[in-house]
């Protein structure tokens, strides 16, 4: 007997000791379910962040944004209702980026979707931007043209990491230059035209890679920043500010892919900058409406593909010459009421495509400055630096050439400097 009570307890050891060893695999099992038992199991790690997760957090965003808007005259907002957020109207979703598809299956990618962009331009809302939008981090565009936002753009729109293009512009948005814009690493087209921001521009402006920055009709004052030579920008329009001071000599240093250049109705002084001929893509140039002086540089005939040519409403004097008037793209030149004393032969051939050249001091045409005026020119004194350059220009030559006379410059100004500054 006692063998066999021996044999039946060694078997009930056995058995409570398996099942006790069990218990850990049977509770990861069940804890396991719905994610996956060999992630539970196997891993051992958390499981992964349900593909859902994303529209979930956007919806979040959304209403909270709408929360926001006090007025919805269009009723557009009526179909921001529930939780599926790609249906709401002005909101598009598409799948991720191929940074996150890597990581994912195929059976998830097809099933998965983000916010990729928002357009509401001209809906006519009235309210504020959140900052709780900054969670959409999957956008790459968002478009609020025509709107009646106020206040501020919110600091958390640096985490826009995806955003290409924002567009702020015809709202009444307010503040210094909303300096976050400059922290969103991948946004190329920026429009804030037709608010009410002020203040300086940033230096850091044109040190991003902005391919469009739109910044006309605002309140912005002070000086263009130096670094305006940085820029890789396409079109530059600074229209109808309070900008003063000089065009910055940075300017000719730009890339030659800039095609559009507007900063007429402001407060600027000085020369046209002799780099301006460097811009051999340049199609629009607009400074009307200034206070700019002095002689025009002969290397605006290097503007080859220039359609668009106002001077107007300027300070400007001297003779416009042929090679001036000899630009073959030309579509509109106008330098009225400026104090030009006359024009080539060459100009005259212009008539017919739009040559404005009233108001100034040519003799022997119509609809000039009473001679009074022109007895005086302003800025007869100003010493506007300008480039010897051989006749007839050779534009290929133009960048050795400037760039060795802005070296020589910049020595002569280090050296003056340092002798000024000598006891």
């Amino acid at each position: 007997m006692l063998p066999n009570n021996t044999c039946l307890l060694t078997f009930l050891i056995l058995l409570l000791t398996t099942i006790h060893l069990a218990e850990p695999t049977s509770v990861s099992v069940g804890v396991g379910v719905g994610v996956g038992v060999g992630v539970a199991i196997g891993n051992g790690g958390p499981p992964s962040e349900p593909p859902s997760s994303k529209l979930d957090t956007a919806y979040k965003a959304l209403q909270a944004w709408k929360s926001a808007i006090t007025d919805d005259p269009l009723k557009l907002l009526d179909t921001w209702v529930g939780p599926n957020v790609c249906s709401y109207q002005g909101v598009f979703c598409s799948p991720p980026h191929d940074d996150e598809i890597s990581s994912l299956s195929t059976s998830t990618v097809t099933a998965t979707v983000v916010v990729a962009g928002i357009d509401l331009n001209h809906a006519n809302l009235k309210g504020t931007l959140v900052k709780e939008l900054s969670i959409l981090v999957d956008m790459s565009l968002l478009h609020l043209n025509s709107n009646r936002f106020t206040g501020t753009v919110p600091d958390t729109f640096k985490d826009l990491v995806s955003l290409e293009e924002l567009d702020l512009s015809n709202n009444q948005l307010s503040g210094p230059f909303p300096i976050v814009t400059l922290y969103m690493p991948s946004l190329l087209y920026l429009d804030l035209r037709f608010n009410s921001f002020s203040g300086q521009l940033p230096d850091e402006l044109f040190n991003r890679k902005l391919d469009a920055i739109f910044l006309n009709n605002n309140q912005f004052q002070g000086e263009i920043p130096e670094t305006m030579g940085n820029s890789p920008a396409s079109v530059i329009n600074l229209a109808n500010n309070k900008l003063s001071g000089n065009i910055p000599s940075s300017f000719g240093i730009m890339g030659n892919k800039l095609k559009e250049v507007l900063l007429l109705n402001n407060e600027l002084t000085g020369c046209i900058p002799e780099g301006v001929g460097l811009f051999d893509e340049l199609e629009v140039f607009d400074v009307s409406f200034n206070s700019l002086m002095g002689h025009l540089p002969d290397t605006i005939s290097c503007l080859q593909d220039i359609e668009v040519l106002n001077l107007g409403h300027n300070k400007l004097s001297g003779d416009l010459s042929d090679v001036i008037c000899s630009l073959t793209s030309l579509v509109n030149l106008t330098v009225a009421y400026n104090f030009f004393s006359g024009f080539s032969q060459q100009c005259s051939r212009l008539f017919n495509i739009g040559f404005d050249f009233s108001g100034n001091c040519i003799p022997g045409r119509d609809m000039q400055r009473p001679q009074p005026e022109c007895s005086v020119i302003p800025g007869g004194t100003l010493n506007c630096f300008r480039i010897p350059t051989p006749r007839p220009l050779v534009c290929a030559s133009l960048p050795s050439i400037i760039f060795s006379n802005n070296m020589q410059s910049s020595s002569h100004h280090t050296s003056s400097s340092s002798s000024s500054s000598n006891p």
